[in-house]
């Protein structure tokens, strides 16, 4: 074994067990990284860095949220309705901003452990909302794990729940909307007696299919607590299965009817069937929800057999070109041939794409988006520029891959008509995509792997937006608006973007502007021939990852100008190459491996993590990101042994925040029969969505 593999092997599985890695991400590290462009990971210093400018202060349309009891003005809205029916959406208000809250994050941390339950603060309490095999379609029983189907997996809550969007149903307060993305599934944690993939009946591999996707489900309110659970006792209109065996999508944009998109299935390349890998999303301000399709490489065979012209663009997607049967193939195509890339070489093409769901409109037909781009998406997350323009930021989810935006061609239309609605559903059809360049601003010399900070006091520098394509315009030579757009990553390469440490979920501040990104972690930066460390990923063998925080120029969000500086970076406060944005280490927590973004009502930051690597389970933190208390990060609560934490979606009343626990008990050598955790139930592991809220009914965290 030459150096570089065998430093793969020793450092690629830290933090994350081996099953996370096989079932997740189809063990990417144990892969070449499919970036192998020469780009630069952070390119020539800047010698004039752009000055920093106002940020938003007004303008920002917020994105839907829970609004009920929330202290905001509604300057944007969709059709709504006081009672349940069809068409009956939520409001948009925007919030505007929080003065100095020092201290306003009062809850008292949680210690790092690895108890096999879900820990929140004192003060506070938890439920699960829905979990794995919950029925959430009429007629339909429960789990029952040694009589499961893929007609009873498709009526009810799938597995692995990784991103949740909570939209309000009606204007009192009472119900709402939960749509939750179904990532992967363990086969091993599901079906009794298992022992490998290809031991699997068809049948139960139509059950992984149909626990692939994503539910919808309406709640209500349990008295006045933030608590919240499933309406039953009759017929729930939104409540709605998507799954990867049989729900129709629609491809929007210009390359949706391209010859990269057609197969003998769909002739016309304008109708996917099913969304795999869903990992994290968004809501937009006209009551709709986006997902990423992630890791969809995984699920393919065949690759060996594709077309010669074809076999660089699907390795640039980390499918493999040399074997039939890659390694922990999931074995698809035994239940549905497209799966085998000899046969139907342009399916995976059909994949990798953002995902709009109208959970209002249970009948609509979900779409993909060609427009936003093709790659590795963790999510995508909207807010409205000042010139009423959407703009959607995203992160593929690779070692080495990038940062993107797509700013759309269209206005936002606020409103209640239905008119405005249907204007606002077509956003993202045609835009302008962008890819992110990244330069520090201190000496090459100052950056040494270490985490040490540069003579400056900070990890920051400048970077601009390069367009890619707009519209049907391609401004990558030698590549199609369609090649630009189906094959991102390429495109992403030849322009010279900056290669990040897995950019996970991006997310803008609604109440001002600034944009925050989670790099997860890169164990592969400065690693054998791998490319040292940069000021936008200042250490080596990065095990621990980094908060990413960038500012348009002017406040614009449509700016292709922009400053940045890393306010986090992660670790063991004790480790001197962790940062916090100056404040104290000895009073923050430990945190390890960011994942997930998201923000509450006085603009704190709120993360998940995937893959901790400091001895604990996996948990959820918050820190200000304004003010005097900018940097106190303190964990809110921990998972179970084996799970990551999802989400998380606080509603907009600061009254409840919501997590899903996906994958518990995800270790090696742990079964169904002989389960390494058995949360929530007692009897094995089951994924679950959890709510927590305050016992007083006060605001969360604060």
């Amino acid at each position: 074994m030459t150096e570089e593999p065998r430093l793969l092997a020793i450092l690629g599985h830290r933090g994350r067990d081996a099953k996370t890695c096989l079932y997740r991400c189809g063990n990417a590290c144990d892969h070449p990284a499919p970036n192998e462009s020469a780009n630069p990971y952070l390119g020539d210093v800047i010698n004039t860095a752009l000055t920093r400018r106002g940020v938003v202060r007004a303008g920002a349309v917020g994105a839907l949220v829970l609004g009920f009891g929330a202290t905001a003005t509604a300057t944007a809205s969709a059709p709504a309705a006081a009672e349940p029916a069809a068409g009956s959406t939520a409001q948009a208000v925007l919030r505007e901003p929080a003065a100095d809250r020092a201290g306003a994050l009062t809850f008292k941390p949680i210690p790092p452990n690895e108890l096999d339950s879900l820990i929140v603060p004192n003060g506070y309490d938890s439920a699960v909302v829905i979990r794995w095999g919950d029925p959430i379609l009429p007629g339909v029983p429960g789990l029952d794990v040694r009589h499961q189907t893929a007609q009873r997996q498709s009526a009810q809550f799938g597995y692995n729940n990784d991103f949740l969007g909570v939209l309000p149903l009606g204007r009192d307060g009472r119900r709402a909307l939960l749509v939750a993305n179904h990532e992967y599934t363990n086969e091993e944690l599901m079906f009794p007696g298992f022992t490998s993939q290809e031991a699997l009946t068809v049948e139960q591999v139509k059950v992984a299919m149909a626990a692939h996707g994503m539910s919808v489900v309406e709640l209500e309110r349990v008295g006045g607590t933030g608590q919240w659970r499933p309406v039953g006792g009759r017929l729930r209109p939104y409540n709605r299965r998507i799954t990867m065996l049989e729900t129709p999508f629609r491809f929007t944009g210009p390359a949706a009817g391209s010859a990269w998109l057609r197969t003998a299935a769909d002739p016309k390349g304008t109708t996917p069937i099913g969304t795999l890998n869903n990992c994290s999303g968004g809501v937009t301000p006209w009551g709709t929800v986006l997902s990423g399709e992630e890791n969809f490489n995984q699920y393919f065979v065949g690759g060996d057999a594709a077309p010669a012209e074809l076999k660089p663009r699907l390795a640039r997607y980390g499918i493999s070109t040399t074997v039939r049967v890659p390694a922990g193939s999931r074995r698809w195509e035994r239940a549905q041939e497209r799966f085998d890339l000899a046969l139907h070489p342009n399916e995976a093409h059909r994949f990798g794409w953002i995902v709009e769901v109208d959970p209002y409109e249970p009948g609509s037909r979900p779409r993909k988006h060609t427009a936003m781009g093709r790659f590795k998406h963790e999510g995508a997350n909207v807010i409205v520029a000042r010139n009423g323009r959407v703009v959607a930021y995203m992160g593929d989810d690779e070692r080495f891959d990038y940062l993107y935006k797509f700013v759309s061609d269209r206005e936002f239309r606020p409103g209640d008509s239905a008119a405005a609605r249907r204007h606002n559903l077509t956003l993202l059809e045609s835009g302008t995509l962008y890819v992110a360049k990244v330069t520090g601003d201190s000496p090459a010399a100052e950056i040494d792997g270490s985490g040490k900070l540069p003579s400056d006091g900070a990890f920051d520098g400048t970077g601009r937006w390069i367009k890619l394509v707009s519209g049907e315009r391609s401004y990558v030579p030698g590549m199609s608006a369609v090649e630009v757009l189906t094959f991102t990553r390429l495109a992403g390469d030849a322009v010279g973007a900056t290669k990040m440490d897995r950019p996970e979920d991006v997310q803008p501040s609604l109440l001002t502007g600034k944009v925050y990104a989670a790099m997860t972690n890169n164990t592969n930066r400065g690693v054998g021939t791998f490319a040292a460390a940069d000021e936008a990923n200042p250490r080596n063998a990065n095990k621990h990852g980094h908060i990413f925080e960038l500012v348009e120029d002017r406040g614009d969000n449509t700016a292709e100008s922009f400053t940045w500086s890393l306010p986090i970076v992660c670790g063991d406060p004790a480790d001197p190459s962790t940062y916090f944005a100056g404040y104290d280490k000895s009073a923050v927590s430990p945190i390890s491996c960011p994942d997930n973004v998201a923000f509450d009502s006085a603009g704190n930051l709120w993360i998940s993590t995937d893959g901790n690597q400091l001895d604990s389970n996996d948990g959820l933190f918050a820190t200000a990101i304004e003010g005097s208390e900018r940097g106190h990060l303190k964990q809110f609560l921990t998972v179970p042994p084996g799970a990551e934490t999802c989400g998380p979606f606080v509603t907009g009343d600061d009254r409840s925040v919501f997590v899903a626990v996906q994958h518990p008990g995800e270790i090696t050598g742990a079964t169904l029969d002989d389960p390494a955790s058995t949360w929530p139930d007692g009897d094995f592991a089951k994924p679950a969505v959890v709510v927590t809220w305050r016992l007083d009914g006060g605001p969360i965290g604060s």
